[in-house]
Formats: C-alpha cells, sequence, structure tokens
C-alpha cells in the first residue's frame, strides 16, 4: 500500500526541521511528503529544499496565502495533491517515532479512521532539542514529557487491543491520524466554513462517523513527539468553544458532508 505524509506547518522552521529529520529514518517511506504551509514565510521554504535533498521520494510544498488560522483549507489543499491511496497527517510541531509511518501503515483498515498516541514534551527538553537541532526521544518514564506512557512502543500489544473500535469523539487529535483518501474525498474532507483555531478536527472526524467509519485508537504505536509550545491563536480555547456549533450541527443534523470542503482543489 502507498502513502503520502502530510505535514502541517506555520512560521516555526527550527520545528519543521526536526520533523522533517525524523522522516529522514523512518523504516518504512511514505511514498511522498507533502508539506501543508498555511502561509509561512521564505524561512520555511528553505527548510524544505533542504529536505528535499535528503530524502528519495517526492517533496511537495503546499503553500498557501496567510489569511489568518486557516487549517481546513491548508489540510485539502495538501489531500487534493496527494497521489497515492493512505493518507498519514501530522503537524510540523511533531517529531515522529522511527517506525512511526510502518505503524500507521500497519493498523490501516477499509472503513477506519486511526488516531495515533501523542507524547507532550517539557518546556526545558524541547528548548534543548531547538538549540540543538538534534531530537533524541526522552527515556521512558523521565521527567521530560507529561504524558509518560505514550512514549512506550508495544507493538505486541498493539495487535492484542487493534481490533477496538468506536465512534468516541473525544481526543481527537487532527496531529496524528490516517485515513483512506477516498473516505476523505467521500465528506468532503475538512469544512472550510471553520477559519479559527479549534474543532476543524473533530467535526471532520463525527462526520465520517456519521458516514459509517469507525475510529481505531493506537496505543503503544503511532508515536509521536510534541514540541512544547504556546498555542499559535491567542485565546485558542475561546475559539474552540465558538466552533462547538459547527461541531454540535454535525452531531444532530447526522452530516456527512460539507458545502465548502475539498472538492474546490478538484
Amino acid at each position: 500500500m502507498k502513502c503520502s505524509l502530510i505535514i502541517c506547518t506555520y512560521n516555526w522552521p527550527k520545528a519543521l526541521s526536526l520533523v522533517l529529520s525524523s522522516v529522514v529514518t523512518q523504516s518504512d517511506m511514505p511514498n511522498e511528503v507533502i508539506i501543508a504551509d498555511d502561509g509561512s514565510s521564505n524561512s520555511t521554504v528553505v527548510i524544505v529544499n533542504k529536505f528535499s535533498s535528503l530524502i528519495s521520494v517526492p517533496v511537495i510544498h503546499s503553500w498557501q496565502e496567510d489569511l489568518g488560522c486557516r487549517i481546513p483549507h491548508s489540510r485539502n489543499r495538501a489531500i487534493a495533491k496527494s497521489k497515492y491511496e493512505y493518507i498519514i497527517m501530522v503537524d510540523g510541531d511533531t517529531v515522529l517515532h522511527k517506525d512511526f509511518i510502518k505503524d500507521h501503515k500497519r493498523f490501516a483498515k477499509n472503513g477506519s479512521y486511526v488516531q495515533g498516541s501523542r507524547a507532550l514534551l517539557e518546556r526545558e527538553f524541547t528548548n534543548n532539542l531547538i538549540n540543538e537541532n538534534l531530537f533524541r526521544a526522552p527515556p521512558y518514564f523521565s521527567r521530560h514529557s507529561k504524558n509518560k506512557l505514550n512514549l512506550i512502543r508495544l507493538p505486541f500489544l498493539s495487535l492484542l487491543i487493534s481490533f477496538i473500535k468506536s465512534k468516541n469523539i473525544k481526543r481527537i487529535r487532527g496531529c496524528n491520524f490516517s485515513i483512506f483518501k477516498k473516505d476523505v474525498i467521500k465528506i468532503n474532507g475538512f469544512n472550510e466554513e471553520i477559519t479559527t483555531w479549534g474543532r476543524e478536527d473533530s467535526e471532520f472526524v463525527q462526520r465520517l462517523f456519521n458516514s459509517g467509519i469507525y475510529k481505531q485508537q493506537l496505543k503503544f504505536s503511532g508515536i509521536q513527539y510534541h514540541l512544547f509550545h504556546n498555542e499559535r491563536v491567542v485565546n485558542s480555547e475561546h475559539s474552540a468553544v465558538l466552533n462547538n456549533d459547527y461541531l454540535d450541527n454535525a452531531i444532530k443534523k447526522n452530516l456527512t458532508w460539507c458545502d465548502l470542503g475539498i472538492n474546490r482543489y478538484f
């Protein structure tokens, strides 16, 4: 199965550099890498060009004008440009375990949305990684991560619990998921009516649920390391609350489609 790795970014080239360095060392390489750029400056272009010379698969820089936080637009553009059947999506501040791509491909199933695991790195450890421009995973149960259990990769245990599937909308994270491209297109992708931070991923997944897709939550597999940072958007929690209406609407009306979505880019 061939896959496209999509990395969402906005004006943090030092973090993106660490993420891209973890792509180079993957045990199972993606077939292409697409940088979904929500309007970054030229400093990000430098990082992308450097990375392109280090990897054997195509690298596509999908850039859009900076008109505020337009995450759904950026994701839709990148997915529309992808060439392969399976989509793996991460954020530009989440460094990947060397078996990240391998894990997501292993658990890929028709009718399934796969949610990986995210270890939250502490501020001091993140600053050291950024300053050294060299990633090293923190030791298990170290003080460098808030949710230490998510540092552990146990593939055999993951397989034992992989049959569990749900339609639980809680803890949806757009920074670490995978899905078949055809299922994204079926619901018209991310809702571009959402133009502020928050709930764009939950609303997207709720429409997947409504269309018959189940969530598969990976534990001890699909691990990424989230670099510490302050939120991009001021009062982001307030913004997320305002976007609850979009999620509630998808739930109450059992929506499987959004009017303003990925079909704009085909």
